[in-house]
């Protein structure tokens, strides 16, 4: 009997702690799970751009092929296959051994022939010739003159040099061969003026067009940008499925190299006032595309249509308008009307 009130002094400090037991689910319940801590970007209004992309080559619009202008043995390459070249510069030289002494002997002609017209025209003056006979005199100075220009003219024909800068495509001849008058020793693409070729499949063929724009760019001049046109849509050679070749014509901004590879992006469509978000801030849910709308400190699922991505944007054709806060990191794990502690990004 002594234990009696030990017992119910225990039972009665039981049932005090018993209520506040009870409230703890209760208000755990009530204040709910912890904001999820997301970042968010005003959905934006920009020009946005379809594109149709392709990787081609670029290639010279013109490629003339250099002849010797004099006949002679070749004694030096100065170029070869690949080498970019300047306007003017060296590609190759004759034995200039023979030219060189026919200058010199009609340079000297010709000094002596113009002292002796000189000193006919002072006889002339004081009645000793003829002025008939003087102009048989200019007439062989003149001769004389005009020969020796010829002459120097061919010796400096020995140096066979490009008439374009560009770039060496071929070389057809050797140290030691015997060329004639006129045969083609080098064939040099153009540089100045470039023509792109751009493949593309059949299913491509409705959307590609004559005067349509194409922004281009190649990996050997990185960060540079070029506009175009398209100025022919042509089959492609030897394809069996109707695949085609769009060439461009452009202006070579200063470093492109013929032959190079080319990324080229034909502009189908503009939309100069698209929506765009972040591609991370569109998620697909069992309700199809949606974006989280920040409002309130909530998430606010929207259902959008999604159009051209360029950039790391996404264009929405509905459902959202430029401007409304959009999460943008953590948007794939949110759900509709989820508490959310968003940081704004710039």
């Amino acid at each position: 009997m002594r234990k009696t009130p030990t017992l119910i002094f225990c039972l009665l400090g039981a049932a005090l702690l018993l209520p506040g037991c009870a409230k703890k689910p209760e208000e755990q319940k009530k204040s709910g799970p912890p904001a999820a801590i997301i970042s968010a970007a005003p959905a934006q209004s920009r020009a946005m751009q379809v594109l149709e992309q392709s990787v081609g080559e670029t290639d010279s619009s013109t490629a003339p092929k250099v002849g010797a202008e004099v006949a002679g043995r070749i004694v030096r390459i100065a170029a070869e296959i690949g080498d970019p070249v300047k306007k003017g510069q060296l590609l190759a030289e004759i034995d200039a051994t023979d030219y060189d002494s026919d200058k010199k002997r009609l340079e000297a002609q010709a000094v002596s022939q113009r002292k002796l017209t000189e000193r006919y025209k002072e006889l002339a003056k004081k009645g000793f010739i003829s002025p008939s006979a003087l102009e048989g005199y200019d007439a062989q100075d003149v001769t004389a003159r005009e020969q020796y220009a010829r002459a120097a003219k061919n010796l400096a024909r020995t140096r066979i040099v490009s008439p374009v800068a560009g770039r060496v495509d071929s070389r057809l001849v050797s140290v030691g061969d015997w060329i004639d008058l006129g045969k083609p020793v080098f064939q040099i693409a153009a540089s100045e003026h470039l023509r792109i070729r751009l493949p593309f499949p059949e299913s491509a063929a409705s959307r590609i067009k004559v005067g349509q724009t194409v922004q281009l760019s190649t990996p050997t001049a990185p960060g540079k940008t070029v506009a175009g046109k398209i100025e022919q849509v042509q089959p492609m050679v030897g394809s069996s499925n109707r695949a085609f070749d769009a060439v461009i014509g452009v202006a070579n901004p200063g470093d492109w190299k013929p032959g190079a590879s080319v990324n080229g992006a034909v502009v189908i469509e503009d939309h100069p006032q698209a929506v765009a978000v972040p591609e991370i801030s569109v998620v697909l849910r069992p309700a199809g595309k949606v974006v989280y709308v920040v409002e309130n400190g909530k998430a606010m699922q929207r259902i959008v249509t999604t159009g051209v991505r360029q950039d790391g944007l996404v264009e929405i054709l509905s459902g959202l308008k430029a401007g409304e806060m959009v999460a943008t990191d953590g948007a794939g794990f949110l759900t509709d009307k989820a508490a959310v502690t968003a940081s704004n990004k710039p």
